[in-house]
């Protein structure tokens, strides 16, 4: 497990420096959006949209996890269809060649003959990123990659990496939109149960450089299987919130009844909203709100398999809202946890892989207690 940790922490970097080159070439990122269509648009979103750096950093944690542990190949999933369509309608498989030059021919045939693009990306998805320390001490966990699946999302918040508005990030607070909210997220789970077991989140646009002006970015990771609960961020040394009430953080979408239900657990400036479900559990792991809780089946498995297992480390988790609401106690309930495995069954494309009955992430759970008898008898 240390070994795909280790992996999973640098395939995440060298997908971060792909998002950021994307970034940084404006002509270039104009010719990557495409707007998703059919079954895999996401219906929450009036225009929801794909990228090409979307497609290229799955593809890029997909092959180098499926060169390092060939046992994986078949069970690491994406959100993405690595299927891209170029300016002459013809469709392309976009995949990680075996040469940077291969890549940067393949690219250029979806850039529609832009060499310049494809050579950036594919420098970008050759080169190796800088190393990340990680220490993997207690680590020992009984797991071999036979057994585990893999969820990506290559890039969570597609819509505030699109659009770019650089915020500068406040110790300590959550700031509601911006690049920071754009994630990458891989998340590692149990082939048999669903259950999370490793998380690994890389935030490309945490802050500027000082001397270069260029984005630096940050990761987080967690384990958690058996007696084993390790992870890169601790918990609040004071208990949620420094036992001033509850605080919450929200889709600015959400139902009316849930924020007026929240309203009365919470004083009004802990009550927050931001954007991306991935950054709202984030929020959540480093103790920025206590709990986010969303009422809609908007989200999927790729946006919270990854922080789930970080927020399980932590000693919490996420759990499915509608399962909670009608469980006779949560606090003993382990099936109402989410969990990875399995498609539902009445879904089309994408949606055989969302989280239905919406869910609650918490680190504490006599708060998610507190959330679900608040929210009993109002959904």
């Amino acid at each position: 497990m240390a070994d795909l940790l280790r992996l999973l922490l640098r395939v995440a970097e060298k997908a971060a420096d792909v998002a950021r080159v994307c970034r940084q070439e404006a002509p270039l990122f104009q010719l990557l959006v495409q707007e998703k269509t059919g079954d895999d648009k996401n219906k929450k979103f009036v225009q929801d949209f794909k990228t090409l750096a979307d497609v290229v950093i799955q593809e890029v944690i997909r092959h180098d996890v499926g060169a390092q542990f060939p046992e994986m190949v078949g069970f690491i999933h994406g959100e993405e269809s690595n299927k891209f369509e170029n300016g002459l309608g013809e469709s392309v498989t976009v995949t990680v060649c075996g040469t940077e030059e291969e890549t940067a021919a393949l690219l250029a045939t979806v850039l529609d003959g832009n060499h310049t693009a494809a050579s950036l990306l594919a420098r970008a998805i050759h080169q190796d990123p800088a190393t990340i320390d990680v220490n993997t001490d207690g680590l020992s966990v009984p797991l071999s990659p036979s057994e585990l699946g893999i969820w990506i999302d290559p890039i969570d918040a597609t819509s505030q990496y699109i659009e770019g508005r650089e915020e500068v990030l406040e110790e300590g607070h959550l700031s509601p939109s911006g690049l920071h909210c754009a994630l990458v997220l891989i998340g590692v789970y149990l082939r048999s149960s669903g259950e999370p077991v490793m998380g690994v989140i890389n935030q490309p646009f945490n802050h500027k450089d000082p001397a270069g002006g260029g984005w630096r970015g940050k990761h987080f990771w967690g384990v958690s299987f058996g007696d084993v609960s390790v992870c890169s961020v601790s918990r609040p040394e004071d208990g949620p919130a420094g036992g001033k009430g509850l605080s919450a953080v929200l889709s600015s979408s959400e139902k009316q009844v849930v924020k007026e239900t929240l309203t009365s657990l919470c004083s009004p400036d802990k009550l927050m909203y931001a954007s991306g479900a991935g950054y709202k559990i984030l929020c959540v792991i480093l103790g920025l709100a206590d709990v986010y809780v969303l009422s809609e089946g908007s989200t999927f498995k790729w946006d919270s398999c990854a922080p789930h297992a970080l927020l399980r480390a932590l000693g919490g988790g996420v759990v499915d809202l509608t399962m909670s609401l009608q469980s006779g106690s949560v606090a003993q309930d382990h099936q109402i946890e989410l969990t990875y495995h399995q498609p539902y069954t009445d879904g089309k494309g994408a949606g055989r892989w969302a989280n239905h009955g919406g869910l609650v992430a918490y680190r504490d759970c006599s708060q998610l207690c507190s959330v679900i008898s608040a929210l009993k008898g109002k959904l």
